[in-house]
């Protein structure tokens, strides 16, 4: 980046924040194990990659205020996608006298064979391409910008834009590697036109359209931030289908779609008919996400962008997900995406939580259990895993963020009868959300008469694991500080198979 925009950058931002109204801090609703700037606003995950032994995010950031503006680039790593080491902005809005340019989403890749010919001293450059937003012209092209410093700062590329349809919604480019044909690969939204245009090259400089997906699915409204990620079937390496991610806005709220098909290089086919919709997450938060392609043991992990509700939240606003592991299941309905929270996470509970657990199996129940004695569990932190064997109850799961002596709360819930996985808000979010919203349900059969539930709640997020990650649902909540309390709840006669509650309230110091 030239220096001289850098510094106008940097002033305005000095001037920003002096004329700033000052705002109420909110450290009751910032998260302890989720990713949040340490202020600010933020929206979608950006260029995940992962470079000697971390994973690097960068995200959609607004450096100067909380709220959304000025787009740029910001940065941040980790090793364990718990702790997190925040950076400079990686790529700032460009200024200069005639345009504003905004860079919107996108990715990054290593370049190890060089092919663009950023590289230097034969060390291989980082690029990232993303959509260059110019609200002045109202165009949409997309750019790339390489990095030498080991994707700490970028250089603009001196012949951007590398696409431009002088389009207005052309948008949020996805780029990898594609063996076979030796070249490299993108996904970016036609957002209007509801399809998904792929095109290749060999040099991430010049680009040739190679296909349209679309329109497919749900498509009431534009479609945004594609990615195609291959993933292994029922385990096996051998047996590999790609999966097809599009962000839209949904009847009422953010809606992430799915298509499982096939990719030969050229041509996405989509082995479902035209008008099936396949849903990654049920809530009304998950939105945006893409995936760390390169994760140690060939994971794929998604990571999303949990839109942040009505509430204002301060110094920072927005936060990402938990991220997900992400597998292919061949079940009853056909072939479906399963999502569980990242194992590099999940197997750190017990050093995360500091010692502060709670295991137990084999506990009848009738009526209600509490947890949050003992001066743990009782800070709206918590990870839980619990398997219930159903007995002859009709509904069964989990109350969090109650405040004892009043009816506020949430309940994660199994219903028996419409066999759905449910989070009801109705007692504690009717301020903060779209009525249609306060409970949100995932159709979803128990196995065996045994149903499991994986519970992350982080101050202001809640986000729901159904039998092992068949169905999701993912939402913002704000509750009183007062309102910490978590326990079970079964309407009959219940046998708790298994109880595993973590206290992450210090997870992340």
């Amino acid at each position: 980046m030239n220096k001289a925009k850098l510094i106008i950058v940097l002033l305005f931002a000095i001037s920003s924040r002096s004329f700033a109204q000052q705002e109420t801090a909110t450290p009751q609703w910032r998260p302890t194990y989720h990713f949040t700037p340490p202020t600010n606003w933020t929206n979608d995950p950006n260029g995940l990659i992962y470079l000697n032994g971390e994973f690097n995010l960068y995200y959609q950031h607004n450096p100067f205020e909380n709220k959304w503006g000025h787009m740029s680039w910001g940065h941040a790593t980790s090793k364990d996608l718990i702790h997190w080491k925040h950076l400079p902005v990686a790529i700032p809005e460009i200024l200069s006298k005639d345009t504003t340019t905004w860079i919107y989403s996108g990715s990054a890749v290593l370049d190890k064979n060089n092919t663009s010919g950023f590289g230097l001293n034969g060390q291989a450059p980082i690029v990232a391409i993303f959509t260059a937003d110019q609200p002045k012209q109202k165009k949409e092209s997309q750019f790339i910008a390489y990095s030498n410093d080991n994707a700490l700062s970028y250089n603009l590329y001196a012949n951007n834009p590398v696409i431009d349809l002088q389009m207005h919604d052309f948008r949020d480019p996805n780029v990898f590697w594609y063996e076979p044909t030796k070249q490299w690969i993108m996904t970016v939204a036609m957002v209007d036109e509801h399809m998904v245009r792929i095109y290749g090259s060999k040099d991430l400089k010049k680009w040739t359209k190679l296909s349209d997906f679309g329109p497919a699915g749900y498509t009431k409204n534009g479609w945004e931030c594609p990615s195609l990620i291959p993933l292994s079937v029922d385990g096996d390496p051998t047996r590999v289908k790609w999966v097809l991610f599009v962000s839209s806005g949904g009847d009422h709220g953010p809606l992430m779609q799915y298509y499982i098909g096939d990719f030969d290089g050229v041509t996405f086919k989509n082995n479902n008919p035209t008008d099936k919709v396949l849903t990654v997450d049920y809530g009304d938060a998950f939105y945006a996400a893409i995936a760390w392609r390169d994760a140690p043991g060939n994971k794929k992990i998604l990571l999303g962008w949990l839109q942040n509700g009505r509430k204002e939240t301060y110094p920072w606003k927005g936060q990402m997900s938990i991220p997900h592991d992400l597998y292919l299941k061949t079940t009853d309905e056909g072939l479906k995406l399963i999502q569980i929270p990242s194992t590099i996470i999940s197997n750190s509970l017990s050093k995360l939580s500091k010692g502060k657990k709670l295991i137990k199996e084999d506990i009848s129940l009738t009526g209600r259990l509490d947890l949050s004695g003992n001066n743990s569990f009782n800070n709206n932190a918590n990870w839980l895993d619990v398997e219930f064997n159903l007995g002859d109850a009709k509904k069964v799961g989990v109350i969090v963020a109650e405040k004892m002596g009043s009816d506020q709360k949430i309940t994660v819930g199994y219903d028996v009868i419409k066999k759905e996985l449910y989070v009801d808000c109705t007692r504690s979010e009717s301020g903060n959300k779209d009525t249609r919203n306060l409970i949100q349900t995932a159709p979803m059969r128990s196995v065996n008469g045994v149903v499991r539930m994986q519970v992350l709640i982080d101050k202001s997020s809640l986000e729901v694991f159904g039998n092992s990650g068949e169905k999701v649902i993912s939402t913002m909540i704000y509750p009183n500080k007062d309102a910490t309390g978590i326990s079970l709840f079964s309407d009959g006669k219940t046998m708790v198979r298994s109880l595993k509650v973590w206290d992450l309230n210090n997870a992340n110091k």
